[in-house]
Formats: C-alpha cells, structure tokens, sequence
C-alpha cells in the first residue's frame, strides 16, 4: 500500500486532484441530507473542505489560488447569463416595491455590520465582519468578492497579510440559514398569518388583476366602420396591439397580411393580450365559439424553436415570414413566458414561436428558423469565454472614490458579473448568442462554486476549529445571526404592516434578498401556490448585484 500512502501524502497533481474529487463528491453527498425539511446543498463541500484542511490535507498555495479564483469565474459569470434577460423588466410594475424592499434588507445588513464592528471595538475585524455578513447571508459570490478585494490590498502593500475570512463565512452560514426561517416563522406569529386565508386572497387578487398574457378569441366582423378597411388600418383605427391568426371568408380560410380587407361577417382568429381584449372585441363586433380545428384541415399551428443563428436578435417584422412563406407568427414562449407576436418583438436563440399556416409553408419555415433541438445542446463557448475576457479587463479598470486610499477595481466576481449581465440581455445586439440550456448553466455553476467552496474549506480548514473554540467563534455566530435576522424582522414589519405584502411574496422576498435556496425550498413546502418562487426570482438579480458589490466596498473603505 506504499503506492496509496504516497498518492495521499506527496504533493502532486494527483493528490490535488484527489483532494478536490472527495472534497467535492462528500459534500455534495452529504448535502442531500435533509433537517427538518432543509439540506445545505453543496454548500456542504465548504465543511468537508474545512475537515480536510483540519487534518492537514494542503493544495499548494498557487494552484489553490487557482482553482477557487477560476471555480469563483464560472460562477458568477454562470449566474450572470441567466439573471441578464430578466434584471433590467424586474424593475417594472410591483418589481419596484419588491427590488426597493430587498435593497433595505441588504442596506440593513451592511449597516448592522458597520455597528457590530463599532460596538467590538476592534475585536471583530472588518474583513473577517465580511465574511460573517456573508455567511449570514448565504451569499457565497460575496465572499469571493470580498477575498478578491483583499488580495488587491495585499498586492498594493496595504495590508501585511490576507485574512482566512472564509472562517467567518462558515462559522456564521448555519445559523443564516437557521435565523432566515426563524424570522419567517416569527414573522408568522406576530402578525396571525393563516396560510390558507393568505392564499385566498392572493387568488382573489390574481382574478381581479389578470395578467397581460397572450389571449385566443374568435370575433364576427359587425362592426359597419371597419367593412371594406384593410387590416393595417383597422390596427391603426383602434391603436391596440393585436394580430389576426386567421380570417375566414365566405367558407375560405386564409392566413391575412397587412393589406388584407376585412368585410362584413368575416371570422377572424384573434390573439391579443388580456388587457386589450374588452376594446379590440367592442372594436370588431362580437365574439363566437366557432371551432377552426374541426372546420379547416389546411390551417394548422406549430411550436417552432429558433435555432438559427442568423435569427438572432432580428424583429418579427424583420424575418417577413408573411410575405416569404404565408405564415404568421402569433405567439412566443421565453423562458416559460408568453409573449404576443407583436411586429417590433426582438427574437432570440431558443424562443419557442407559434406559428400559424400552410402545413407546406409551416415545414418550410421549420428549416428557415432551425427548429433543432440538437443546436440548444450545443455550448457556445465563445460567448462565455468571451465574456470572461471582456469581464476580466473591465474588474481590473481602476476607479477612485473619495475617502479610499487606493483605486477600487471592480475584481474578478464584479468584473464577469456585470458584463454577464449584459450580455444575458444585448449579447444578441453584437451576435452573440447567450441562450444555454438550464442544465448547462447549472452544470456549469455547481462545477464552479464546488470549487470554489473546496478552495475556501481546504485553505481555511487549518485555524477553523481553534477559530471555534478559542477564538471568537461564538463572538461571530451572535454577529452573523443578528446580521441576519434584523434586516429581516424589521423590513418584514414594514412590508407586511405598511405595504401589506402577501405572505407568500414575502417569503420569496426574504428567500431572495438573502440568496438563500434552503429558505426557498422552506417557502415552497408551506406555499400552496409558486409566490415565492416569483418573488424570488424579481429580487435576485439585484440582490446578487448588491451582494457582490458591498463586499468589496467593505473591504475596500474599512481596510
């Protein structure tokens, strides 16, 4: 067994990866565990990483660098692509209130850590505050920030050595996902929240409010104003956003373009957003349940993935499918959301469109749009490494803010994650195609936070237990809790006794603004319904941003 004794023991790259592999295969193991409903994930290698750094398994300190700097990369720039297309609309309509909330919870949190660290007078030292504020947050990206920002100080002289923050990290990340349930239960308790009677009234105020979806309706021309008009000008007429599917004349069913007439008892196929529907109907004449599937074989509508690449970043009115092929584009699915075919619509690679006409035009338009699967699963490894390029030149332009003693650079996590960002949402302005499957982002993210979190445990694991005993472990799970539940419980407050937010809203908020997966997997077993969920996702890209941000600010004007 010398052969094995060896392996373990010689550093070599063999051993590096050894590490790594059970590093990594334990804790995302052991992180299926569940307690109490909860599991850590794979935010358990941390602690298999800590373990074995304990017992003295060591990465040679360069290659380790490495690693959790590239692991940290992929991460963020991972998390960047997917929240792009969604982070500037989340701003819109009640993404406002919720975005404003969930920036006072991180602006709280930021606070109640500057006074922790007043009040210790010392004892608690700001970057290692970080990394507890982190931790307490379940906000792994920030703590990456937040060693990248310590590094830069280091490599400027301003500070003798980088401190092993990831001690606060993991000392304070049980009990920030413990504290971020306990506020919710509490928050419960002191407002008498029954679930059942909460979602009653969400369902009764998504009745009242319906959604500005995409919507089918048959309308029979009536209407003597529009008789002999052509299609173009009745949508200038009434002003609404609509497109005619289908028109029936006379028993002959065709699919309209913009300079068809519409005439007296024509059947028109219409689809339209909820909003639109009252004035388009009142518009046209009157509504009938005429069945187009049964009367007319000719006509059909089909699903059709965009794969081409060459349709990337192109408008409706752009592709002129109506004029090449006879067809009509009514509908598009993104990401699991309708959307109405309107004309000025930018397309992208992997929109599902509906598309309505000929069964010969509609195979035709299949090979002119892709309709591929197979191009989905390819990776577009030029738009993340490109992205990376550009991420890692922007985080390295230096900034000057007054009261800093050193230029501010955006690092390694702040860099990849904006330009992330806007590649997730322009990247087709320049051609680049941004669409990856969610399996592929989240391959790719598990892979780079695995190493991360690895990286952290291993070069941390030595002084964690010291750190535990004798330190100031138990000074930094009371600073980490409380840093978790008082922005929680008082922005909770405000939420729900001023703004009378939903319980179900605000368990998504609290979940999101914390970046906290255990708290959502909590909110979705008591939720009857995906709140939480949404609300979730209309926070995190902002939450993140801020997140990723603050660390660095912290590091950068407390050190």
């Amino acid at each position: 067994m010398d052969w094995l004794i060896t392996l373990i023991s010689k550093e070599s790259i063999a051993q590096t990866l050894l590490i790594y592999s059970f590093a990594i295969s334990a804790g995302v193991l052991l992180g299926k565990i569940k307690f109490g409903g909860v599991s850590l994930g794979v935010t358990f290698v941390l602690f298999i990483g800590l373990a074995l750094g304990h017992f003295g398994f060591t990465v040679n300190d360069e290659l380790l660098h490495f690693i959790k700097e590239f692991g940290l990369i992929l991460f963020i720039f991972s998390i960047g692509l997917q929240v792009g297309p969604g982070f500037f609309s989340s701003f819109k309509k009640d993404g406002m209130l919720l975005n404003a909330l969930a920036f006072s919870i991180v602006l709280l949190g930021i606070v109640t850590a500057i006074v922790i660290y007043l009040v210790s007078n010392g004892t608690l030292e700001m970057p290692m505050l970080v990394g507890v504020l982190s931790g307490a947050v379940t906000n792994t990206p920030g703590l990456g920030a937040a060693q990248e920002a310590l590094k830069q100080l280091f490599d400027a002289g301003q500070i003798s050595e980088v401190p092993q923050i990831g001690l606060g990290y993991a000392v304070a990340y049980p009990l920030g996902v413990i504290g971020t349930i306990l506020g919710l239960i509490l928050i419960r308790v002191i407002f008498r929240i029954k679930l059942d009677k909460e979602n009653e009234v969400l369902i009764n105020k998504h009745n009242e409010n319906k959604q500005d979806k995409p919507e089918k309706i048959t309308l029979k021309v009536t209407n003597k104003a529009i008789f002999g008009k052509t299609l173009q000008e009745c949508k200038d007429l009434i002003g609404r956003k609509f497109v005619i599917s289908r028109i029936m004349h006379q028993d002959s069913t065709f699919v309209p373009w913009k300079n068809t007439i519409i005439e007296e008892n024509d059947l028109l196929l219409v689809v339209c957003s909820t909003n639109d529907l009252s004035a388009i109907t009142a518009f046209v004449g009157e509504t009938t349940s005429y069945v187009w599937e049964d009367k007319n074989s000719q006509l059909v509508s089909r699903r059709i993935v965009i794969t081409q690449n060459k349709i990337n970043g192109k408008t409706i009115r752009d592709l002129n499918l109506r004029t090449l092929f006879g067809v009509n584009i009514t509908r598009i699915n993104r990401s699991g959301i309708d959307l109405l075919g309107r004309p000025d619509l930018v397309l992208q690679v992997g929109d599902r469109v509906m598309v309505v006409g000929e069964l010969d035009a509609i195979k035709k338009v299949e090979h002119f749009l892709g309709n591929t699967l197979k191009r989905l699963n390819e990776p577009h490894l030029i738009t993340i490494f490109f992205g990376i390029l550009i991420g890692i030149l922007v985080g390295s332009i230096p900034f000057y803010l007054p009261g800093m003693p050193m230029a501010a650079k955006l690092g390694l996590a702040g860099g990849p994650l904006i330009i992330a960002i806007l590649l997730g949402r322009f990247g087709y302005k320049i051609k680049l195609i941004t669409y990856t499957t969610q399996s592929a982002n989240l391959m790719l993210r598990e892979i780079g936070i695995s190493l991360f979190l690895a990286s952290v445990g291993i070069s941390s694991g030595g002084k964690f237990i010291e750190t535990l005993v004798t330190g100031n472990g138990l000074l930094m799970m009371g600073a980490g809790f409380l840093i978790t539940i008082i922005p929680l419980l008082v922005v909770g407050t405000i939420a729900r006794s001023v703004f009378h937010l939903n319980y179900f809203t605000l368990l998504g908020l609290v979940a999101g603004s914390s970046t906290n997966p255990p708290a959502l997997a909590y909110s979705n077993t008591i939720a009857p319904n995906d709140e939480p969920a949404v609300a979730y996702s209309t926070v995190y890209p902002l939450t993140m941003f801020l997140r990723i941000i603050s660390a660095q600010l912290l590091i950068l004007l407390f050190c």
